[in-house]
């Protein structure tokens, strides 16, 4: 990522350039005049600024959904919730990159992906086997608690550790209430393709008979 800052006549603008192609631009201007831009909204007073068209959500779940099933397996976390979280982190954009700096669909910091044996947080297979293993760890340490494990991944556990809940921070709980959204969606949705799969027999009482 890189930050460049233009000052034309009408005041600062900062502007942060995304290696991503085909994310949406949104923007804010701050109490300074300076204008913030970035393709992962994490404050509420961005708003849309380019729309851009490029791969569906539908489209990446199911470009990714057999590494995700991978790292769930090895690291004892649902699908539903990795799938939550990378929606919610990067809305499934492989090279979203953050104003705080994290990277990738599980917008890992480098400090996280170096820890968690990531080389390349730009490499799906990469990122989510990382960011699964790093919230397989918040869950067992805040023994399965889905909200404070996501509480967790998104500001500290230690802060998490400290409150005993979800922290009375702005951001992170609105990042919770976000991803437990997700969760919900995606895991009624597993629910109903599951049923979609099972082929009743003897439906409406038919029964297949041989004339003699």
């Amino acid at each position: 990522m890189s930050l460049h800052k233009l000052i034309p006549s009408v005041g600062l603008i900062s502007i942060v350039f995304f290696t991503s192609v085909g994310a949406d631009i949104y923007r804010f201007r701050d109490e300074n005049g300076v204008w913030h831009f970035t393709n992962i909204p994490s404050d509420p007073r961005y708003r849309l600024y380019i729309k851009t068209d490029g791969i569906k959500g539908n489209q990446y779940i199911e470009k990714y959904d057999a590494i995700i099933h991978r790292a769930a397996e090895q690291f004892g976390v649902e699908v539903h919730l990795i799938k939550a979280i990378i929606k919610a982190e990067s809305s499934f954009d492989p090279n979203a990159i953050s104003e705080s700096g994290a990277q990738g669909l599980m917008q890992l910091m480098p400090t996280t992906a170096e820890d968690m044996r990531v080389n390349n947080p730009f490499d799906p297979e990469e990122n989510i086997f990382g960011g699964t293993r790093y919230l397989s760890i918040l869950l067992r340490r805040f023994e399965e608690d889905k909200r404070l494990a996501v509480a967790a991944y998104n500001i500290g556990a230690e802060i998490v550790a400290k409150h005993k809940s979800v922290p009375p921070i702005p951001k992170t709980r609105r990042f919770v209430e976000r991803v437990m959204k997700y969760y919900t969606q995606f895991k009624k949705e597993g629910e109903s393709r599951s049923e979609l799969r099972v082929s009743p027999i003897g439906i409406s009482g038919a029964v297949e008979t041989t004339e003699r």
